[in-house]
C-alpha cells in the first residue's frame, strides 16, 4: 500500500488523487495492478456532511478517484481507531484480490501507524467487552454531570502513570484505559511498556510519504484556509452540529459541553460554539473566535508533526522488515 501523511494544509489529498490517476492509467497487462483507490485516514472525514468543517476534497476535485471510509458515519456517533483499522484491513484485502493499490491518506497519523504496524492497540485487541457495550458506557458518561472527573479520579487511583497523560475531560481515552483494566486485569501503563519493547513488523509492504512544509510558510497558508472555510459556509455547519448535539443530549450548560468526542473534536466547533450560542454575541466575539480557530489549527499542525517525528517515523525506520518492507520518504511541501 501507499501511505501519505503530514499536517493539515500540505496537499496530501491532492497528491493521493494524482497518484491514483497515474497508477490507473497503465495499459492493462503492463503492471501487476489494475487501478488505485483512496482510503481516508482522517478521523473527522468519516462523518457524513460537514464538508467544510472537516476539510473534505470536493467531489469535482477528486477527478473520479473513489474515496473509501469517508462520509459514512452520522455526526454524533463515535468511531475509534480499532474500528477504523479493521475496516481498512478488510478493504485492503478486498482491493488486493482485485489487483488494486490502496492509497491511505489523512491527517490522523495515529490511525495510519496502527494500520501499518499490528499489535499496538491494547484497548481494542485485548478487550473482551462487546463494542456496543463499551460505546454505550461512553455515551452514558459523556453527558452525566461530574462523571468525567469521577472516571479520571478512578483511573488515577488504579494507574496514576497513564492517568497523568489525559485531561479529565478527555472522556474517551479515560474510559478506554478503564476498559483495559477491567478486561485484562493489567494496568495500561504496563501494557504500553511491554509493547514498546517489541520490535514492530509492518503488516504490508508499504511506501510512505511524509509531506512536510516549513512552519513559517505553513502558518499563513493555514490562516488563509480558515478564512476560506468561513466564506464557504463554516458557520452554517457549526450551527447544524450544535443542533445535532442538543438533540442527542439536551441543551448542556457551556461548562458541560464535551469537545473530546467524535465529530465534536473538529477544529472550529469549540472555537465558534460560544459565539453561536450567545444571543448577545458581538463582532469582537466573532473576531476572537476566528483568531482562536487559526491558533488551534496551527497548534494542531504542530502536534501532527510531533507525532510523526517522535512516533511514526521511528517505528517505520526501526521496524523488523524481514517479511514486509516499509520505506519512508520525506517530501518538501513548502
Amino acid at each position: 500500500l501507499i501511505a501519505i501523511y503530514g499536517t493539515t494544509g500540505v496537499g496530501k489529498s491532492k497528491l493521493a488523487i494524482e497518484l491514483a490517476r497515474a497508477l490507473s492509467q497503465y495499459p492493462r497487462g503492463q503492471a501487476p495492478w489494475q487501478s488505485a483507490k483512496v482510503i481516508n485516514a482522517d478521523s473527522m472525514q468519516v462523518y457524513a456532511g460537514l464538508d467544510v468543517l472537516t476539510n473534505k476534497v470536493p467531489l469535482h476535485e477528486r477527478e473520479g478517484v473513489e474515496h473509501l471510509l469517508m462520509d459514512f458515519k452520522r455526526p454524533g456517533e463515535q468511531y475509534i481507531v480499532g474500528q477504523w483499522v479493521q475496516a481498512a484491513m478488510d478493504l485492503i484485502d478486498d482491493m488486493h484480490k482485485r489487483r488494486e493499490i490502496p492509497i491511505v491518506v489523512g491527517g490522523t497519523s495515529y490511525w495510519i501507524q496502527h494500520l501499518l504496524f499490528p499489535g499496538r492497540l491494547a484497548g481494542e485487541e485485548v478487550s473482551s467487552s462487546p463494542p456496543a457495550v463499551r460505546m454505550s458506557l461512553e455515551a452514558t458518561l459523556v453527558y452525566s454531570a461530574g462523571a468525567g472527573l469521577h472516571m479520571h479520579n478512578l483511573l488515577t487511583a488504579l494507574d496514576p502513570v497513564v492517568a497523568a497523560r489525559w485531561h479529565w475531560k478527555d472522556t474517551r481515552k479515560v474510559i478506554r484505559c478503564l476498559n483495559i483494566i477491567k478486561d485484562t486485569g493489567k494496568r495500561p501503563s504496563d501494557i504500553f511498556d511491554e509493547q514498546s519493547k517489541v520490535v514492530p513488523k509492518p503488516r504490508y509492504d508499504s511506501l510512505c510519504f511524509w509531506l512536510y512544509s516549513d512552519p513559517e510558510v505553513l502558518k499563513p497558508r493555514l490562516d488563509s484556509r480558515v478564512d476560506a472555510m468561513l466564506e464557504q459556509g463554516l458557520l452554517d455547519e457549526v450551527r447544524a452540529l450544535i443542533d445535532i448535539s442538543n438533540d442527542n443530549a439536551g441543551k448542556p450548560q457551556p461548562e458541560d459541553v464535551d469537545f473530546t468526542q467524535g465529530i465534536y473534536q473538529s477544529i472550529g466547533y469549540r472555537e465558534f460554539y460560544a459565539y453561536l450560542t450567545n444571543p448577545h454575541a458581538t463582532s469582537e466575539d466573532f473576531a476572537k473566535a476566528v483568531d482562536d480557530m487559526k491558533t488551534s489549527t496551527r497548534q494542531y499542525a504542530k502536534r501532527q508533526v510531533q507525532w510523526i517525528r517522535n512516533q511514526l517515523r521511528p517505528v517505520v525506520e526501526g521496524s523488523d522488515q524481514s517479511e514486509h518492507k516499509a520505506q519512508l520518504y520525506l517530501l518538501d511541501a513548502t
